[in-house]
């Protein structure tokens, strides 16, 4: 079972380059969200099994986020790519920058002996999600040929930013609290 949850978070990763190739590249949108939404499955389906199985490892926690932003990392290039749009590019990057401190944060707490201050909080996993939720809007929007889906997701990658700012904000101040 150890190794059936290790290939869920590889899963993920082999993923990215492939939605990418899938959207840039063939502009298969429709098998691009099939991909997209199965990668991202197993975001939850790895952590529960490892839960339920207590399998937890450490080398797990440090991979698991780490799949995370390369999945996210190629959806949103492709994204800002496939659509010409600067505004996710913006927010993008703002969204990438945020993971890249939280991730230096998680390493400096834990060098510090201070890892509660960086643990996965509730709302960090509501993030997640609504970004998951907001791609798999652009993508079938593509796939589709929906504008309006399309404005809808560009609504949700706004709500997106927002919490993702506010994770980002809350995690620092967590880790340079005295």
């Amino acid at each position: 079972m150890f190794y059936f949850i290790q290939c869920l978070t590889y899963f993920r990763i082999l993923s990215a380059p492939l939605i990418f190739f899938l959207i840039v590249i063939l502009n298969s949108y429709g098998w691009a969200l099939i991909l997209f939404i199965l990668a991202s499955s197993t975001d939850y389906w790895d952590g529960y099994l490892a839960r339920k199985f207590n399998l937890d490892s450490v080398f797990g926690e440090v991979l698991d986020p780490i799949a995370d932003k390369i999945l996210i990392t190629f959806t949103i290039i492709s994204l800002t790519l496939e659509l010409s749009s600067e505004f996710v590019g913006f927010v993008g990057a703002i969204m990438l920058t945020r993971e890249f401190w939280v991730a230096a944060l998680r390493d400096f707490n834990a060098r510090e002996g201070r890892s509660k201050a960086t643990e996965v909080t509730f709302l960090a996993k509501i993030k997640t999600s609504v970004q998951l939720i907001t791609f798999s809007l652009f993508l079938l929007g593509l796939f589709l040929q929906n504008a309006l889906l399309i404005f809808l997701a560009n609504f949700f990658l706004f709500l997106a930013l927002i919490i993702t700012i506010q994770t980002g904000l809350s995690y620092t101040i967590a880790s340079f609290k005295k």
